[in-house]
């Protein structure tokens, strides 16, 4: 369970996520924990310049994302078999970190699995996805849970040593 922040009150936004990008053909859900500020204004997953998801999935997807608009960006995920949602439905938050995160109402991943007959693997973006995603699936099986580092550019790490990691996400491109 996240902190309170005693300066939270219930004056502050209510974030929500958006919908799952996904469909029959999904054999990977790539989770983040909750939208950020500048994704929330925009109604688009990873709209922050800063943020390095896009550079980092070009590879799982097969194709440089960065060079494309946000519609060609979600298609060309979907082509290559790759979702993306959040574990958080709806929580308060001033700002954009993840360690301002409030009253989380989570989403349904269970029901999500369900819907997906071809998912093989629940990739998780940054810690908080991870724990509240983890928490909430239990013991699943038959499925990989791969933890990965931030996208954020909060978060740390280099852009080097993240990408060793994200680069696992390749095996996941084609069909069993």
């Amino acid at each position: 369970m996240l902190p309170i922040d005693p300066a939270m009150t219930t004056a502050d936004p209510l974030d929500s996520a958006f919908d799952m990008v996904a469909d029959v053909n999904t054999r990977l859900l790539v989770l983040g924990s909750l939208p950020g500020r500048q994704s929330l204004e925009a109604q688009r997953y990873y709209a922050n310049p800063r943020n390095q998801f896009w550079r980092l999935m070009s590879p799982a997807a097969g194709i440089d994302l960065v060079l494309l608009d946000y519609p060609q960006r979600l298609a060309s995920l979907l082509a290559a078999g790759i979702g993306l949602w959040d574990v958080i439905a709806t929580a308060r938050r001033r700002g954009s970190l993840d360690s301002a995160i409030q009253d989380v109402s989570a989403n349904n991943l269970a029901s999500a699995i369900a819907s997906l007959p071809q998912l093989r693997a629940l990739a998780f973006n940054g810690g908080t996805a991870y724990r509240i995603g983890t928490r909430q699936l239990g013991s699943v099986s038959g499925l990989a849970l791969i933890p990965l580092p931030s996208s954020s550019s909060a978060h740390a790490v280099g852009i080097d040593a993240k990408a060793a990691v994200w680069q696992g996400l390749v095996a996941y491109r084609s069909p069993c």
